[in-house]
């Protein structure tokens, strides 16, 4: 009796410290961590994808085939090295740890209230708790995304088209632009007089004066933010559902007799737990992403105006059919793929390590 009682406490320990500072601390370093460590090992093709996904013009030849990506890729590689496939990753990583640490902040806490206890978790339940968690983190880290998004859209072409004053002895504006380089674009797009990092391949009216932009002009940063928002529902939802699912099916349930190291799936496990929950969630969520991608970009053809859901999809379909909202899926399943096995294994690593 007594042994048993000693052990019962330990058992329950890790179920009422969840709403405690220091499990709420520890849990988001591990969360923030996994999400830095998984989009760098997929940074280049997320760079590639982003091209795809906004009809970059001149990445549209490789677009539609598994072999596109790679050779949208060397050409990157060819014209920029390494840091081309790298373009825009500072700001990834900026945005990044703080999404993903809200994000799994949250589903920790959304999961001690909604599931408490083995018996219930429901499936409804664990798409509810990711939906919500993803909801939050898009919130508190939006414009951050945006930002990462202009950054990996533009490329060695369209900066030959930028119109600047410099005189001819001076150096041209360098054609990767740099984190405050494209948060003052977006801040300043739909000005009277354009910055000279905005682009003139078509005109680009003001911002009337009694535009939302004029009136707000940080709402700029939220460009394709509602979409963004209906898109991470399913894409979160189903992440968490499937993971959540996967492992309480497949992972025998906690016996108090073993050791706490021994009670969690293997690394091995989390990977394919991973990788499984991240092919159905791209696959659920992708026409909201290519959608997103769009109007994020909207701000450099019109910044003089709101790109609504309606008009970006009819363009969409307009230009491609319904295979539009599925351009670069193939890379999507690249990506997304490794990226979630690797977040969702270094997560519950980081939790180990960190003892929550």
């Amino acid at each position: 009796m007594s042994s048993a009682g000693a052990r019962a406490p330990d058992t329950q320990q890790p179920s009422q410290n969840k709403q405690s500072l220091h499990y709420i601390v520890r849990s988001g370093i591990a969360g923030g961590t996994a999400g830095c460590v998984a989009k760098t090992v997929v940074a280049p093709l997320d760079r590639v994808k982003i091209l795809f996904q906004a009809s970059n013009p001149e990445f549209q030849k490789y677009a539609g085939t598994w072999s596109g990506a790679f050779r949208a890729a060397s050409q990157i590689y060819a014209d920029n090295g390494v840091r081309g496939l790298l373009q825009g990753h500072s700001a990834t990583l900026l945005r990044i740890f703080p999404y993903a640490a809200i994000k799994f902040i949250a589903y920790d806490q959304v999961e001690h209230i909604l599931m408490p206890t083995r018996e219930s978790q429901t499936n409804g339940r664990r798409f509810a708790a990711g939906a919500i968690s993803g909801m939050i983190s898009v919130f508190f880290t939006y414009p951050l995304e945006l930002i990462r998004v202009r950054m990996a859209f533009s490329t060695r072409a369209q900066s030959t088209q930028v119109p600047h004053t410099f005189h001819p002895s001076h150096s041209p504006p360098p054609h990767r632009p740099s984190f405050l380089a494209a948060m003052s674009q977006i801040y300043h797009e739909g000005a009277s007089v354009p910055p000279p990092s905005a682009s003139s391949a078509s005109p680009l009216a003001p911002v009337s004066a009694n535009s939302i932009f004029a009136r707000l002009p940080a709402v700029k940063f939220y460009r394709g933010f509602t979409v963004t928002l209906v898109g991470i529902i399913p894409y979160a939802g189903t992440s968490f559902l499937t993971w959540g699912f996967l492992r309480s099916s497949l992972v025998p349930p906690p016996d108090a007799s073993r050791p706490a190291s021994d009670r969690r799936p293997s690394p091995l496990a989390d990977l394919t737990f991973g990788a499984v929950a991240g092919a159905v969630s791209q696959t659920v969520s992708y026409p909201f992403e290519v959608v997103r991608r769009r109007m994020q970009v909207g701000g450099l053809t019109h910044p003089e105006r709101w790109m609504r859901w309606g008009e970006t999809v009819r363009s969409i379909w307009a230009t491609r059919g319904w295979k539009g909202f599925y351009v670069g899926l193939s890379i999507g399943y690249l990506k997304i793929v490794p990226m979630t096995a690797v977040s969702f294994t270094v997560w519950q690593w980081g939790k180990r390590v960190l003892g929550v």
